[in-house]
């Protein structure tokens, strides 16, 4: 019901003994005022209502009706929907609740190809789940990627080249741990706190003034803050106090320059499980796990690694075990091996002292083999050493690399 109605029905059904008269004019008195009250809900409202009352003559003369009016516009006031005062712990207190995620990034000079990201998190709000559609300008000449991230394994499709690759590393937990934090709202918004109480920032709030208008917020840094983009433009949802979108700027000849845009959807929609998994790879397509590639160091030192490294893919070439020295060689196909090594047609092997890459962070190992051919034997020596070093993106394994 309206509320120039409400009042209409409540003066009309009001036990008051009065003509007709009485009532339109009370009726037109109220309805005059009603207009501009309504849209000035504030913690002073009931004085107001009162001085409103009080300025009719009619009410003055029929206190019954006062009562009634009273009664009534308090009854509307209080129902009017007017936007509340908004603090920054709004935003962050509603997004702790938020399991689920949908996030593009648009960087600008690439503005056709965002970056989007699917994230489930746990219950104590670390990601749990994510997946990224990465565009080719990102690593170019490799091709648009697909990542998952889950248990902490990662698993890459690169979809041009036809690889499918899986890992598992913290070092690559802890870099999708920190790229989470740079994207997630929560975080962002606690820190703008955080920054603005260290007089690193200084916030700006334009608040919503309807229920389907954004609230705005403002973030500029100071010259004592270090961060990659000197401002923050954040559109926080009215009804819901979450983020909708963040826009990002970098300072150019005193101008700021609109360099990129967060946009968040769905917040708390379920995501179906199969968005973390791979569906659509093609079956000739070739999968390297590097969870199984290499040697897993241990307790060894990076001396006695390296060597064993070297000593069992000779020793795999010898038993002609392509499969086996193709994982502890960077995971190059087992034909590909085979091709290389196994017309070689070695006997024996001998490992000597590997010395550090003065180029790399590997280990250089030199090694003699002993191979016979048409019925004689010789002896071939590697004085430079094969080159081993750490597998990226999987911690604790070594690998041999071929050198350019």
């Amino acid at each position: 019901m309206k509320p120039e109605d409400l009042v209409k029905k409540t003066i009309r059904e009001s036990d008051l003994h009065v003509d007709e008269c009485v009532h339109q004019r009370i009726l037109a008195d109220a309805l005059q005022r009603l207009e501009t009250v309504t849209c000035k809900r504030t913690a002073t409202y009931q004085l107001a209502l009162r001085r409103l009352i009080m300025r009719s003559r009619m009410t003055k003369l029929v206190a019954a009706a006062a009562i009634v009016l009273a009664v009534v516009f308090s009854m509307i006031l209080m129902n009017t929907s007017v936007p509340s005062a908004y603090a920054i712990e709004q935003t962050i207190e509603a997004s702790h609740s938020v399991q689920y995620l949908h996030i593009r990034a648009i960087t600008l000079s690439h503005g056709d190809y965002p970056v989007e990201f699917w994230v489930e998190c746990a219950p104590d709000g670390r990601p749990k789940n994510m997946r990224l559609n990465l565009p080719d300008w990102m690593a170019p000449g490799a091709g648009p990627r697909e990542v998952i991230w889950k248990d902490n394994k990662t698993q890459e499709w690169l979809k041009d080249k036809n690889i499918l690759t899986t890992k598992e590393d913290s070092v690559m937990a802890a870099q999708v741990l920190k790229m989470m934090e740079t994207l997630d709202p929560k975080l962002t918004v606690t820190r703008l706190q955080e920054k603005q109480q260290q007089g690193k920032v200084e916030l700006e709030i334009n608040p919503s003034t309807h229920n389907d208008q954004a609230i705005q917020v403002i973030a500029s840094s100071t010259p004592a803050d270090d961060a990659s983009f000197q401002r923050m433009v954040l559109t926080i949802d009215p009804a819901t106090k979450l983020v909708n979108t963040i826009k990002l700027y970098k300072l150019k000849g005193g101008e700021y320059e609109h360099v990129r845009t967060l946009e968040y959807y769905d917040y708390n929609q379920p995501i179906d499980a199969n968005m973390f998994r791979f569906r659509d790879v093609s079956p000739d397509a070739e999968q390297i796990d590097f969870m199984t590639l290499g040697l897993a160091q241990g307790n060894l030192s990076k001396e006695e690694i390296a060597a064993k490294v070297v000593r069992q893919f000779l020793d795999a070439i010898i038993a002609k075990e392509y499969g086996n020295a193709s994982k502890l060689l960077n995971g190059l196909p087992a034909d590909f091996v085979k091709d290389e090594f196994g017309a070689l047609n070695i006997i024996r092997s001998v490992v000597g002292t590997p010395i550090l890459d003065a180029k790399t962070d590997g280990l250089r190992v030199p090694f003699e083999v002993e191979v016979k051919k048409d019925g004689k034997t010789s002896l071939l020596k590697d004085e430079e050493g094969a080159l081993v070093q750490p597998l990226a993106g999987q911690t604790g394994r070594w690998i041999i690399i071929l050198d350019d």
